[in-house]
């Protein structure tokens, strides 16, 4: 990625980050790629073991190490809450966290479908709440989601996954005009399949070998969290060469 780097780009020594969904495989990714590069990282993830191994792994204070269950209201509130008295300014929140149920619609529970929008749309919601008011405060800020390619082309048996990234790339936008007359930007990366954990509980024939490699999908979200403040970029696609939906 070092061939993208130029002097306009942001850099990241500093910045105080929020990585939400950290413990993921590709929340871990992430998270080491920011620290390499001297960001100040603050860490959600919903295992406390996992949480406790990413931050010592990576050198990240136990005081920025957050338990967070985005299927809790109350867990996320909290979180935020502690986060605050921590890092009460917050430059880059990256939201990692996500939730799979892939199912054919005769088989899907009403369950499965609204813990699907509790975790990837009502979730994303009280993080909203909760990092904007600060980020307004300072007219700055950066703030990127990961929808997924799901969140603009359905498959089947996606009802649930879709319809709650679909909410979340709307809210998002609506989120963007209110935003117009401050420089915090918004930005969607719309993964496609990358192998990761999120397939292990997922019964399909999927060819995990040809996915995009966690990885490198870190390194996506990396580069956009030093996109130049000249600009923004509003959208990124990054999908498997061989399967390529939009």
């Amino acid at each position: 990625m070092g061939v993208f780097k130029t002097k306009n780009m942001e850099t990241l020594k500093g910045k105080q980050v929020l990585v939400v969904g950290a413990t993921g495989t590709i929340g871990a990714a992430i998270v080491k790629l920011l620290v390499g590069s001297g960001a100040i990282v603050a860490i959600t993830g919903r295992n406390k073991t996992k949480l406790e191994e990413l931050a010592s792994i990576n050198g990240i204070a136990k005081q920025l190490s957050f338990e967070m269950d985005l299927s809790n209201t109350a867990s996320i509130l909290a979180a935020m809450s502690a986060l605050k008295q921590e890092m009460p300014v917050l430059d880059i929140l990256v939201n990692a966290a996500g939730i799979g149920i892939i199912k054919p619609l005769e088989l899907l529970s009403e369950a499965d479908f609204m813990q699907s929008l509790q975790v990837n749309l009502i979730g994303g919601f009280h993080l909203m709440q909760a990092i904007l008011p600060g980020m307004k405060e300072q007219k700055k800020g950066l703030i990127i989601n990961i929808p997924g390619v799901l969140g603009k082309v359905p498959m089947a048996g996606a009802a649930a996954y879709s319809a709650s990234k679909y909410g979340l790339v709307g809210m998002m936008q609506s989120i963007r005009e209110e935003l117009k007359r401050t420089e915090i930007r918004i930005t969607n990366l719309f993964l496609g399949g990358v192998d990761s954990a999120f397939w292990d509980q997922i019964d399909l024939r999927v060819q995990r070998d040809k996915m995009v490699v966690a990885e490198e999908a870190a390194k996506a979200v990396w580069f956009l969290c030093q996109q130049p403040r000249s600009g923004v970029v509003s959208e990124m696609v990054l999908q498997p060469f061989n399967h390529q939906a939009i």
